[in-house]
């Protein structure tokens, strides 16, 4: 999660300078509590047809909850549309148990559909055109049916929503070969439920053509997950709404196509594929009847447009009506994500970078776009931030695709900050990208934070600790943006580097393949690489590195501290210590990950054993604390308390702290605080600075220390 705030304008500094200070006596601003309580969690945000701009906003202090916005162009302010918290509803969908694509908004505005969290069922809620309270949610899906819903869209001319179903058939905890997932549409008079599309073993992006005569979508089957390879097909919807005509466009075993996106007048079907080594654009012509029809828009880059498929909702590029395409993209020339046009129709057909000062654009990557018919008015909307701007709903908006050229970055305004709270730009990290070498000749990346306080350095001859943070997935990358999860660190003393190994996602297919068959080998190699040479330029104390890391980030940091001589403490994050009991106990959408991460299990046994930390206890010897969910579905509870348990025995300083009513990632304010200052306080207890937990949050019991 990352999450910012909006730094003040002035810096101030005492006129002696900051003061010769060691670690652990640092004052920050940056507190766990502010992190919380003032911090919301932005996403998904979608134009309905009259310019109401609707988004989703997670809150911490109500346990995470996530509940629906609309800022309705003729209002002053943002409107809450879900009830409040005491009524029980959540936006959210746990199909892959990630979610994404929770709800949809009727291209007039209202009514609005979305999934709702504690029973998965979809609800319909009227609104008032005019701003006044929304009605009650009334269901539509029936109850008690095992199925869940995602990828919600509104087929107007049918009455119905098309949408992608999980089936856990007899309730929560079945087998993942008994889930079953398919396309399916579902009556908004009636609620029922039609399958559309099944036989496959996963659904992505059921896309409808503006005209409604066809349906695009993606598919894939084990072991491939949405990176390695998917296809794209499309059919004809009949009289009756089912599909006929099916025709495979493009993908395969080892081709990964997402995002299937009609044009305005129904005659194109853009996406991207990998095809060339890179996630690029192409478009389909849709009078051509089959493949041949297929071919690249604009040139070929050497950057990704697409994204990992981690969730649903992901949006990274959008058509206007002029010809244009807007779309984001990852250049590793560049720091973070760049937002670009392309004039399909000109002869050069050149890419041309916009200036938005911005360098991330939402977890996921998610473009909102609302045209006048004309081209007279152009609105994008996105959860943009930057390593010096906290995230926040921000719209730009222009008269023409002209204007688009040459907007900056104070066009942009607000919708709604992440937070109101102002911190001193003195007490912030700014990043930079480095690459360095790795193992093998490789060449690995990271972002790197130094130490920033306005008010204190170091002593003469000190240099910092060193945080060392393994990002989760493993098929996922960093971010460049404002992070208070890094600048608490930072700014009390320790530098960060925040790695982007082999297998990161925003570098090409190629690089995205090194992590094939070599999980726990390339990752572990590039975060220990990554901590030798900041020590070796210079920048950091050998002798006080630490590692942290959520979910497949924790197995990487579990990992090397078991197998490696590198780094003093770790924390691991409801992360991954078995491959054998990730592979025999996680859920669908992950159960064949670890066949092309690792191998097929059981024929690869001696593989996962070789691998996994649980397995080699006794090379352990490195202090480290876990942090985990007692309900996480994907990475079970089992994992840390079994670690957790072989760590203690043989008197290696260790501790665990088990948060009730959470799953894969922390949502609770008081979950994420103890969190992080857990992590502070036992690297304060092995590297022997000042360091205690709040008095406000549980205190957390040291084993062997």
């Amino acid at each position: 999660v990352h999450v910012g705030i909006r730094p003040s304008v002035t810096t101030t500094m005492s006129a002696s300078g900051p003061a010769p200070t060691g670690i652990g006596e640092w004052v920050s601003p940056i507190t766990s509590e502010l992190i919380t309580g003032k911090v919301l969690k932005l996403g998904a945000p979608m134009y309905s047809r009259d310019g109401s701009l609707f988004y989703l906003e997670g809150r911490p202090n109500e346990g995470g909850r996530q509940v629906l916005i609309c800022k309705r162009s003729n209002a002053t302010g943002p409107q809450d549309i879900t009830p409040p918290a005491d009524s029980g509803f959540y936006v959210r969908t746990r199909v892959h148990e990630y979610g994404g694509g929770e709800y949809t908004v009727s291209p007039d505005g209202s009514p609005v559909y979305f999934t709702n969290f504690k029973d998965q069922r979809i609800y319909r809620q009227d609104l008032d055109p005019a701003g006044g309270p929304p009605g009650a949610p009334a269901p539509l899906t029936p109850a008690d049916q095992g199925l869940r819903f995602a990828a919600l869209s509104v087929d107007t001319a049918r009455n119905r929503l098309v949408c992608v179903c999980e089936e856990h058939p007899g309730g929560e905890h079945v087998p993942a070969t008994a889930v079953k997932n398919s396309v399916v549409s579902v009556d908004i008079a009636t609620g029922v439920v039609t399958t559309l599309a099944s036989g496959r073993d996963f659904y992505h992006g059921p896309s409808l053509s503006p005209d409604g005569k066809h349906l695009a979508w993606i598919e894939w089957d084990f072991p491939n997950m949405p990176w390695d390879g998917t296809e794209l097909v499309v059919a004809s919807v009949g009289e009756d709404g089912q599909l006929h005509s099916h025709i495979r466009l493009a993908g395969g075993r080892e081709e990964a196509v997402q995002q299937p996106t009609w044009s305005h007048d129904s005659g194109w079907l853009y996406f991207i594929t990998d095809r060339t080594g890179w996630w690029n654009l192409y478009r389909w012509d849709a009078t051509s009847g089959s493949s041949a029809g297929v071919g690249a828009v604009g040139p070929a880059m050497n950057a990704d447009l697409g994204w990992p498929l981690w969730t649903f909702g992901v949006q990274t590029f959008s058509l206007l009506r002029t010809g244009h395409l807007l779309a984001l993209y990852n250049d590793p020339q560049e720091a973070g994500v760049s937002l670009g046009v392309l004039d399909t129709g000109a002869a050069s057909g050149q890419w041309s970078r916009l200036n938005t000062g911005f360098t991330h654009y939402g977890s996921p990557a998610r473009l909102a776009v609302q045209e006048q018919e004309g081209g007279q008015s152009i609105a994008i909307a996105s959860v943009v931030s930057s390593p010096t701007r906290s995230a926040h709903v921000g719209v730009l908006t222009v008269p023409s695709v002209a204007q688009l050229l040459t907007t900056k970055p104070g066009d942009w305004r607000v919708v709604k900050e992440a937070s109101d709270a102002q911190v001193d730009p003195g007490y912030l990290s700014v990043p930079r990208c480095i690459s360095f070498p790795s193992t093998g000749g490789r060449t690995a990346y990271m972002v790197y934070y130094p130490p920033a306080n306005k008010d204190y350095v170091l002593p003469p001859g000190q240099l910092p600790p060193l945080l060392v943070k393994s990002h989760g997935g493993p098929t996922s990358s960093t971010a460049v943006t404002l992070n208070l999860l890094i600048q608490y660190f930072t700014s009390r003393g320790f530098a960060v580097a925040d790695v982007d190994y082999g297998g990161s996602t925003g570098y090409g297919r190629q690089y995205r393949n090194q992590l094939l068959g070599k999980w726990g080998v390339v990752d572990v190699d590039d975060c220990s690489m990554a901590a030798v040479h900041l020590a070796d330029q210079g920048l950091v104390d050998r002798g006080r590195m630490c590692i942290s890391g959520g979910s497949a980030g924790g197995y990487t940091t579990l990992a090397c501290l078991t197998f490696r001589r590198v780094f003093a403490a770790g924390a691991s994050l409801y992360g991954v210590a078995s491959l054998e009991l990730l592979a025999q106990d996680t859920h669908k959408f992950e159960s064949r990950y670890l066949d092309l991460l690792v191998g097929p299990y059981p024929e690869a046994k001696d593989v996962y054993q070789a691998r996994a930390p649980i397995n080699h206890t006794e090379q352990l010897k490195t202090p480290v604390i876990f942090f985990q969910g007692d309900e996480d579905e994907i990475v079970p509870p089992n994992q840390a308390e079994v670690m957790h348990s072989a760590i203690k025995a043989q008197g290696v300083p260790t501790a665990l702290v088990m948060f009730q009513g959470e799953q894969h990632g922390f949502r609770k304010a008081q979950s994420i605080r103890t969190a992080l200052d857990g992590e502070w306080f036992f690297y304060g207890k092995v590297l022997r600075f000042p360091a205690a937990m709040p008095a406000d949050l549980p205190q957390i019991v040291l084993d062997n220390m």
